[in-house]
């Protein structure tokens, strides 16, 4: 039996660059549940799905 050893290949760590875009792509998809959640608290669920249904309207 062979001692387990490192691998041959080591994967690259990701870049400064990726990391933060990263980071800032999850901070504003956060910001955009936290937002939507705070309509929902505010409006209600009736004016909330009202809005979601309007705007799908428009896209179509």
């Amino acid at each position: 039996m062979q001692p387990a050893s490192a691998p041959d290949h080591v994967a690259p760590q990701p870049s400064r660059a990726a990391t933060l875009i990263v980071g800032a792509a999850a901070a504003f998809a956060g910001l955009l549940v936290v937002a939507a959640i705070g309509l929902w608290a505010y409006y209600g669920t009736a004016v909330f799905f009202e809005m979601v249904k309007s705007g799908i309207a428009a896209c179509m």
